[in-house]
């Protein structure tokens, strides 16, 4: 029998590889599209040390337990809970994972193609205006199409396709070893051009300098929701990649370093935006249209904007491929494993299914944007049901699995490399973490975005 679930199973090469590829799944559209607008419309710089904050004591806690179940069971989603717990139901937990991640996939290769869109037009001069009701129109154009948005949508799938069939080396590892480079690379290059425009101490102020007054509860609340949605957890990616560490990797070393670049990204990519948005006047706290009306008329409003603009949109693609790229490896390896798929036949299987899915949410705002469910377009469905439920209670259920369920002295011992690492100390923060105020946090996150609490 010729499949690839009897071959060696996969796994990252080295360390560098690692941090890239886990890297690449935390940076995303987060980094580069929601992070700066959600700190512009609370308050900036107060707002950022709130997150890392909330970042230290809720995100990281959360990672570092699904690289613990992954790593500890070299396995999938699913059958990692099967094997630490294999007469309970915990699986189910795995499996909340699997389907959240499909599911993220279904409306965020709607926005990736958006993003793969804006390279080209920004290219061929498409975005050529200075006037946000110009680039409103463009964008517009763009979404309410059927065809258009469609072809994008299409194209990010057979991409990250062709890397998933590739494997995890081969396909996953090497991909990101170059795109998070090339990410950094291209936002240093950006940074230095936004910083030199005139008016641009303002942005820079706006971002580094706190106002504390600034600090309202429902910032705190933007803050901690933040600070667990962008670390990708809760959705069966980090217990998937996790899996495929190697067994003398220090992981809290390891989630650390990753939890650092990935808000590095974050600040560079307000680097970016902010002084450009206040040298030519704009409003930080446009909101989700930031990215795709006022960024290009931003850009068109300074020398060689054009060139710019289309790195811009180039680094965002970057961005979201790493993390498409762990999304979409989460049902693959469970397919792989649990039914003994090859990967050819999950990767085919599964991006048609996500493409048949996914096409109800990119023609949300067309020929379906009547079609509700529970008062909800297929696009905002999707990403409600995920955000303010499947992944809240994933990351919930992560927490109190890896603080009372496990058992102490299994965690440790992953914990510590069976003993390699001295770091017990780390150890009884990160247990007291995970314990008690990870799931209060996420709870409040959760009950806030179901509408259940008002604060």
């Amino acid at each position: 029998m010729k499949q690839e679930s009897q071959n060696k199973r996969e796994g990252f090469s080295s360390s560098i590889g690692v941090i890239a590829a886990v890297l690449g799944s935390a940076v995303g559209l987060g980094n580069i599209w929601k992070f700066p607008y959600v700190t512009g419309a609370n308050g900036g710089a107060a707002f950022i040390l709130v997150y890392l904050v909330c970042l230290a004591l809720v995100g990281l806690p959360v990672m570092l337990s699904e690289h613990l179940i992954g790593r500890a069971t070299k396995s999938n989603a699913v059958g990692a809970f099967k094997k630490l717990q294999p007469r309970r139901p915990w699986f189910l937990v795995g499996g909340a994972g699997v389907i959240s991640a499909f599911l993220i996939m279904a409306f965020y290769t709607t926005v990736v193609g958006w993003v793969y869109a804006y390279i080209f037009k920004s290219a061929s001069g498409a975005l050529l205006t200075n006037k946000p009701q110009q680039t409103t129109q463009v964008f517009n154009s763009l979404i309410s199409g059927v065809a258009e948005p469609l072809f994008w949508q299409v194209l990010v799938l057979i991409v990250i396709g062709i890397i998933i069939m590739a494997g995890v080396t081969k396909g996953i590892e090497r991909v990101t070893k170059f795109l998070m480079p090339m990410l950094f690379i291209l936002l240093v290059i950006i940074d230095i051009r936004s910083l030199s425009l005139p008016g641009a101490s303002s942005g820079l102020a706006f971002l580094f300098k706190p106002d504390f007054s600034k600090i309202t509860v429902s910032a705190i609340l933007a803050a901690l929701g933040l600070a667990f949605f962008k670390l990708s957890v809760g959705m069966g990616a980090m217990i998937t990649y996790g899996s495929y560490v190697d067994k003398q990797e220090n992981l809290p070393k390891m989630a650390v370093k990753v939890a650092l670049s990935d808000t590095l990204v974050s600040l560079m990519a307000g680097i970016a935006i902010f002084p450009a948005v206040f040298a030519f006047g704009f409003e930080p706290k446009a909101g989700p249209p930031l990215l795709f009306i006022i960024i290009p008329t931003v850009f068109n409003s300074m020398p060689l904007g054009r060139i710019f603009m289309v790195l811009f949109f180039l680094l965002t693609a970057f961005a979201a491929t790493g993390a498409m790229l762990s999304l979409l490896e989460v049902p693959i390896a469970y397919f792989t494993e649990e039914y003994q798929w090859s990967r050819r036949k999950a990767t085919l299987i599964t991006i048609v299914g996500i493409g048949l899915l996914g096409s109800t949410a990119t023609l949300s705002n067309s020929v379906l944007s009547n079609v509700l469910i529970f008062g909800k377009t297929f696009f905002d469905f999707f990403d409600f049901a995920t955000s303010n439920v499947l992944l809240p209670l994933g990351g919930i259920f992560i927490a109190l699995f890896a603080g009372w369920q496990w058992g102490y002295a299994n965690v440790k011992r992953e914990m510590t490399n069976e003993g390699q690492l001295r770091n017990e100390g780390l150890f009884k923060v990160y247990i007291v973490l995970v314990r008690y105020l990870v799931p209060i946090a996420i709870a409040i996150i959760l009950l806030t975005g179901l509408n259940i609490i008002h604060i």
